[in-house]
């Protein structure tokens, strides 16, 4: 998954060292957990964390606040309403990780 964020966030730039080993420095890593909280627990797009760096920067979207467990008496929350347009941008999102990860296999 890390591979296929890379082509997709231009923003994650690991070292690369002999052997084609990836590095990922501490900014890296807090800048992919960032991601990956903005996609899986707030529901958001691809393109809509791409627009978001875009417009925001790396930095504010570091600053994102981590998801934190429900309080035990708490109620459940409603799974969010998803409106047409964005299912077809997630199908269209996966459809591409599809290829992307076909690609990678054919190697």
């Amino acid at each position: 998954m890390l591979r296929f964020w890379e082509t997709r966030f231009s923003q994650i730039k690991p070292l690369k060292r002999g052997g084609g080993r990836r590095y990922y420095r501490p900014e890296d890593v807090e800048l992919l957990r960032s991601i990956r909280f903005l996609l899986y627990d707030e529901g958001m797009t691809i393109k809509g964390v791409q627009k978001m760096l875009r417009e925001q920067g790396a930095q504010s979207v570091r600053g994102e606040p981590r998801s934190a467990p429900p309080e035990p008496d708490a109620s459940p929350q409603a799974p969010p309403t998803l409106e047409l347009g964005d299912l077809r941008e997630a199908l269209e999102d996966l459809r591409e990780a599809e290829r992307v990860l076909s690609a990678a296999r054919r190697r």
